[in-house]
């Protein structure tokens, strides 16, 4: 699904929202989450799950083509962890 397809999905579930309400909607919703990511805090979405920040040390890794060591810094990246309902929710449907 994307944003695009979310959007429409509002809207068509929400006959009051046009469809550009449901864009703006959408939009502030993920640049909440963005924002909140950006400061460091964390987010939880009961049922849903929660999105944090991890911080990734500095490390040594290897450049694939010369095999050379090159020094990597640290980071700090996005992570989400599902929620108990979503991961059962997943994990109860059948692949087609």
């Amino acid at each position: 699904m994307t944003r695009s397809d979310l959007v429409e999905e509002l809207a068509e579930r929400f006959a009051q929202l046009t469809q550009r309400d449901a864009e703006l909607a959408v939009k502030t919703i993920l640049d909440a989450v963005g924002d909140a990511l950006v400061r460091g805090h964390r987010i939880e979405i009961r049922g849903f799950g929660s999105f944090s920040v991890n911080h990734r040390p500095p490390r040594m890794g290897r450049n694939p083509r010369t095999g050379q060591a090159v020094q990597i810094p640290e980071k700090r990246v996005p992570h989400f962890k599902p929620g108990k309902a979503l991961r059962e929710a997943v994990d109860q449907r059948n692949p087609v």
